[in-house]
Order: structure tokens, then C-alpha cells, then sequence
């Protein structure tokens, strides 16, 4: 890893060991298909419950099985917090977009149950999944935030990301139009030279 790759990274994980106030911070490990039922749970209340995701219907067990197995396939990180053995939250990096001029920026996702949020449990996941994605080779991470949530752009904003933009009305969920914040967290301290 290059210096100027290492000292935006430390500085990274420095917000991250900020964000993270709890003193008991959860397991954070790599999600396994036995977590795929708790991982279903969680992202199915943020689908009917929420505009994190504009996904209108939960997916089945068997399609979030298929996509873990694609961002894994692709050697990004698909992460779970867990507390005393239950899976508390999760996230992992997918690609920002398809084309190949894009391989070295990538999209974050974090759903937290929705009896743990504001306990550290996000920011525990988003520490871990910068360092990989920076151990990957990863330089920009964009955090494309449903609904402008005021929780999620706070937690990334703690991690090191920026606002880069808001995408007006976007969405149309719950019978209304939806906003995207977008963020972005330069993991190599915004060096543009190849």
C-alpha cells in the first residue's frame, strides 16, 4: 500500500475509532450463507419500512444468496455485525458500475436491525469495510444514501465521506418522490495520478 494510500486510510479508520462509541463494539466478520435468514430479516423491514432502499418488494433468501455470492465472486467485502451470536447488521461493497473504467470505485450498502441502530453497530461495519476495500485496491467508495436520511448521511460523513450531491426526486416510493444524497470517501487522500 503507498504512503499516501496508508495516511488516508489512517485517517479513515481515525473517524471510524471516533464513530464507534460503544465500549462492547460487535463481532464484525465475513457474512456466511447460514446468515442469509438474519440478513433477509433485516434488509425486508428496511425494504417495506423505509427509503434506504428503493426496492418495493423484500427479495427472497435465494436472491440475496445469489448477489452476496456475486460481490464476494467480484473479492469485495460482504460483512455482519453480530452480539452474543445474532446477526445484528451487515454491509458490503458492490460495484459502483458496470464498466471497466469504474474497477476501482465502489458502492457501499449498511442495514442495521432496526432495534440496534445508534449504537455503533454501522460505524463498527463501515470501519471494517474501508480497510478491506482499501486492502482491495479500492479508491473511491460512493455511498448513495435513499431519502436524505439524516441517520446515514451523519454516520458517513463520521466514517470520512463528503457530500458529493443530491439527486431531487429520483425515487418514487410509498406513494412519494424520493431524494439520493450522494457521499464519497477517498480512500487514497483524492490523488488523481495514475
Amino acid at each position: 500500500m503507498s504512503d499516501v494510500l496508508e495516511s488516508a486510510v489512517d485517517k479513515v479508520m481515525l473517524s471510524a475509532r471516533r464513530a464507534t462509541h460503544s465500549s462492547d463494539p460487535p463481532h464484525v466478520r465475513d457474512a456466511m450463507e447460514a446468515d442469509l435468514p438474519a440478513i433477509h430479516r433485516i434488509y425486508g423491514y428496511h425494504v417495506l419500512h423505509g427509503a434506504a432502499s428503493f426496492e418495493e418488494e423484500p427479495p427472497s433468501v435465494e436472491e440475496l444468496a445469489r448477489r452476496r455470492r456475486d460481490v464476494v465472486a467480484r473479492g469485495l467485502p460482504y460483512l455482519v455485525a453480530e452480539r452474543e451470536g445474532r446477526v445484528i447488521g451487515y454491509c458490503y461493497a458492490g460495484p459502483y458500475r458496470p464498466r471497466a473504467a469504474y474497477r476501482y470505485t465502489v458502492e457501499n450498502s449498511v442495514y442495521i436491525d432496526k432495534d440496534w441502530h445508534g449504537r455503533g453497530i454501522g460505524a463498527a461495519l463501515l470501519a471494517e469495510l474501508l480497510t478491506r476495500c482499501a486492502a482491495n485496491g479500492c479508491r473511491r467508495v460512493i455511498a448513495v444514501i435513499g431519502d436524505n436520511s439524516a441517520a446515514s448521511v451523519a454516520l458517513h460523513r463520521r466514517m470520512g465521506f463528503r457530500m458529493i450531491g443530491v439527486i431531487e426526486g429520483v425515487g418514487f416510493k410509498f406513494g412519494r418522490w424520493v431524494d439520493t444524497t450522494l457521499m464519497q470517501c477517498d480512500l487514497d487522500g483524492r490523488r488523481l495520478t495514475p
